[in-house]
């Protein structure tokens, strides 16, 4: 053998003979869809829930065909350990057909029946291809079809990836809340259409961005309820057609049990199976999460602009040099990454709005695509909302001076004044400050409109940030 070749088996399908790398776990099936779909060069692989969401549905399947006499004990054994071995992070890298790929997932299906039946072929005794003695189709897809594999994998995989991403935004909203409690006495203005409006407490500003997060997570976890509704059961269109009649109940208790996710059968197989509902339904809200999400980096990077010319409210933690020709120039590097993210998760929500609406008839050949952009959002979401607590939120300090400077000078705060002065005189107070650069209080003072005591007293933090009845001793 020349020193360069490559051991090989021969594997047949309905196209013909095939030589596959002797130590592959994948067959023939698979090595045909590395030739034909070279699209991103990205595995299936890159989604470690994906892969261990289709070992879970093997496993379940075994055991439910084994209880229905349709799979012996021996094999149902091989294919279970098989399975447990894939869950605990081994043959991986076997999984090697394209993110993006023809056929509804048919070669994701395929690749994940031939790893686990070359494994446990293995663990039998037997070489390799031996397929006489345990097929992928005949036994490890025994009652299945892709139609209702793939897209119940798809929803075992995203359920796990909510809940990571729901606890990476619990750890975000953490800082924020924790940074509102360090700001609650800082007084600033707050802004509309970047113009002066009113006082507030940084305190306020921050507790907002932790509020609009835990309103997000309450969103992901209802959308999550829509993905636990599986169609496993219902194989090639969603009529049964191949499985026992009491195959879906059975396999579907047993995934319950294994994931620990509430999965239930849905109601209609063949709707479930044509439906992309609850993809759309999870992209939208991914969609919001990476908008709002957005926003709050967008508000960061305002509020730290300078530092001489710019807001200069607050300091975000120095990551790196921003420049390779400005010496001393930081740039707001971790909000910016994460604003890309967001960008990159409202062009996934619109590949999958897409994809979803381009299924025909009893089937969505277009789901790959779907998972491939729900997985990078999930994903990446998850890592921005870790990155933006550690690196960026925790590290943020308040220019306190400043801030107190910029409501002294404001003339937004002539808005407080007027339940006091009226709106007559708040106007005219307004205007003189504008015209002349003069402050709103020297100006009230200078017109004997209120009191220094009395001025002081409506201007505390605690007046001016909160609704409060009038008080004026004697005016």
């Amino acid at each position: 053998m020349p020193m360069n070749a490559i051991a090989t088996r021969t594997e047949h399908d309905l196209l013909g003979d095939r030589d596959v790398p002797v130590d592959a776990y994948y067959g023939v099936h698979t090595l045909r869809a590395i030739e034909n779909f070279p699209i991103t060069g990205t595995p299936i692989s890159i989604y470690p829930d994906l892969v261990r969401a289709l070992a879970h549905i093997k496993h379940a399947a075994a055991l439910a065909n084994h209880e229905l006499g349709l799979l012996d004990a021996a094999r149902k054994d091989a294919i279970v350990a098989a399975c447990q071995e894939i869950v605990a992070g081994r043959w991986h890298e076997q999984f090697v057909v394209d993110v993006i790929q023809g056929g509804a997932g048919t070669s994701t299906n395929m690749n994940a029946n031939e790893v686990i039946a070359n494994r446990a072929l293995e663990l039998l005794g037997h070489a390799k291809g031996q397929y006489q003695h345990l097929h992928p189709n005949e036994h490890v897809n025994i009652g299945q079809s892709t139609n209702d594999v793939y897209p119940t994998a798809l929803k075992v995989a995203t359920w796990f990836g909510i809940f990571g991403l729901v606890d990476a935004m619990l750890v975000l909203r953490r800082a924020f809340e924790a940074k509102a409690d360090e700001f609650a006495d800082v007084l600033k203005m707050g802004r509309t259409q970047l113009q002066d409006a009113v006082p507030m407490t940084l305190g306020q500003e921050f507790s907002t961005y932790a509020t609009m997060l835990g309103e997000d997570e309450e969103r992901l976890k209802e959308a999550a309820l829509l993905i636990r509704e599986i169609n496993l059961g219902g194989t090639a269109i969603g009529t049964g057609i191949t499985a026992h009649p009491d195959y879906a109940a059975l396999v579907c208790r047993h995934l319950g049990t294994i994931t620990g996710i509430p999965v239930i059968t849905a109601p209609n197989l063949i709707e479930a199976t044509q439906d992309c509902g609850a993809f759309v339904q999870l992209s939208g809200v991914l969609k919001r999460v990476a908008v709002k999400l957005s926003k709050t980096c967008n508000d960061l990077r305002l509020l730290s602009s300078g530092p001489r010319a710019g807001l200069g409210e607050i300091n975000l933690p120095p990551m790196q040099a921003g420049s390779s020709i400005m010496p001393g120039k930081v740039n707001p590097v971790i909000p910016e990454v994460v604003n890309q993210i967001a960008f990159e998760v409202i062009g996934n929500d619109v590949t999958v709005s897409f994809a979803a609406e381009a299924g025909q008839l009893q089937l969505n050949a277009f789901e790959p695509i779907i998972a491939h952009s729900l997985f990078k959002s999930v994903n990446h979401l998850r890592n921005g909302c870790l990155t933006l607590a550690e690196r960026c939120v925790r590290g943020i300090t308040a220019n306190r001076d400043h801030l107190r400077r910029l409501v002294e000078n404001s003339i937004g705060i002539v808005t407080a004044l007027n339940p006091y002065i009226g709106y007559k005189h708040a106007t005219e107070v307004a205007t003189e400050a504008h015209a002349t650069g003069g402050s709103v209080y020297a100006i009230v003072l200078e017109r004997g409109l209120l009191t220094k005591e009395q001025l002081d007293r409506i201007l505390r933090p605690e007046e001016l940030t909160q609704p409060r009845p009038l008080q004026l001793d004697g005016h």
